[in-house]
């Protein structure tokens, strides 16, 4: 039989989707699963992009400009020229989700075996695109002790190399929550211009920062324009993950230009997502509030609740919908599965994603899962009792 490629063996398997056999044994137990393992909103898509679905006239659903939509790339430079980020519509390529754009980004940066610097923990798929691009992620480890705040520069330093190509940060992050500062981002600035290296930030939960922070832009540094390249979507802006459509930012023309071949060789990216969102473009600024003040109290009720179980820490995110909280058990992956196999508490259990393999680092996380709080409220006061009964019971409990 003919073997697979080396690519094949060393793409990782998701930590957010690895324990989906045991939820779904679960339930046919007749468990009632709260699945606080995966980001995806419960929160109601803007009426203005359904509408945009609903009321389509077309007679043909035709290819777009590999680019995407010229109309949409002008609505969106508008869009985040409201929002302070100096970007026109040449800066912009419309990509089919924001994991093609770092796929793209990745592959226009960097040649194989090049390495890229990620502080973890960070969002697991960013292993499966190195992977894809044939790039080697160098992890800088940041503490739960900080709230996962920037690592030391000195400890960027340590792992430059002759190989190293690019830093990259997600801000406000997945899986921790954090919302690096303008201080920290200039820190980061000042590497990059020393290094000559380029920095890509993941910026899809800008919208949502909480207790009056405020996020900063990448686009704003100043005096690395053409270092930075800022990744896009509309996935959790707007709660359209099914919408596969992101976008790749940059002032750098010649990395835009290679943007565009490599759009050109998958097409074009989805129409009929692409009318939904420029729809969307159109969503009123209340729409934005409510969501914030509602994940604002999920984040509340899981976050204090979580610290007001014995042995368990989790710092309060500043953004995003996800915290990562440790746990007091010998093996947090081993206490997740466990959840699901042999716990129940009046007929409920809870599933988490383990924080390991949101760190490259072996054996770092091993106590500590992620949890997005993207359930309903009262979903979550009973996800967080769960957790609480659980852990009076597991065997694997350490104090």
């Amino acid at each position: 039989m003919p073997k697979i490629s080396q690519k094949a063996v060393d793409m990782p398997a998701s930590p957010i989707r690895k324990l989906v056999p045991f939820s779904e044994t679960a339930k046919k137990q007749g468990k009632i699963v709260y699945h606080l393992n995966i980001g995806q909103p419960d929160i109601e898509t803007p009426k203005v992009a359904l509408d945009a679905i609903k009321n389509l006239d077309r007679k043909v659903i035709e290819y777009s400009h590999s680019a995407g939509f010229e109309s949409y790339r002008e609505n969106l430079a508008k869009f985040y020229q409201r929002t302070g980020l100096p970007v026109n519509t040449e800066d912009i390529m419309i990509t089919t989700g924001g994991s093609e754009a770092l796929i793209f980004g990745f592959m226009i940066t960097c040649n194989p075996g090049d390495e890229i610097i990620i502080p973890e923990p960070f969002y697991a798929n960013y292993n499966g695109f190195a992977v894809t691009a044939g790039l080697n992620v160098v992890p800088v480890s940041s503490s739960i002790e900080t709230g996962f705040a920037l690592p030391p520069v000195e400890e960027f330093e340590k792992k430059i190399t002759s190989k190293t190509k690019a830093i990259v940060i997600c801000n406000p992050g997945n899986p921790t929550g954090y919302l690096y500062t303008k201080e920290e981002l200039e820190k980061l600035r000042n590497i990059v211009k020393k290094h000559d290296l380029y920095l890509f930030a993941d910026e899809v939960y800008r919208e949502f920062c909480y207790d009056g922070a405020v996020p900063f832009s990448v686009l704003n540094l100043e005096g690395i324009e053409q270092n930075v390249i800022m990744i896009d979507s509309v996935s959790k802006r707007y709660s359209m993950c099914g919408a596969r459509i992101g976008a790749i930012v940059t002032k750098n023309k010649e990395v835009m230009a290679a943007s565009l071949k490599f759009g050109q060789a998958r097409l074009s990216p989805p129409t009929i997502d692409q009318i939904a969102s420029e729809a969307a473009l159109n969503t009123p600024q209340s729409y934005f509030d409510d969501v914030v003040s509602e994940y604002v109290q999920r984040r509340n009720i899981m976050v204090d609740g979580l610290n007001k179980i014995p042995g368990v820490f989790c710092p309060k995110p500043s953004g995003a919908f996800y915290c990562v909280a440790k746990f007091p058990v010998d093996d947090a992956e081993k206490f997740c599965q466990w959840l699901l196999e042999d716990f129940e508490f009046e007929g409920q259990t809870v599933m988490m994603a383990p924080a390991n393999g949101f760190y490259a680092t072996e054996g770092a996380g091993k106590d500590e899962a992620r949890i997005a709080y993207v359930l309903n409220q009262d979903s979550l006061r009973k996800a967080v009792i769960c957790l609480e009964e659980a852990l009076k019971v597991y065997p694997g409990r350490t104090n």
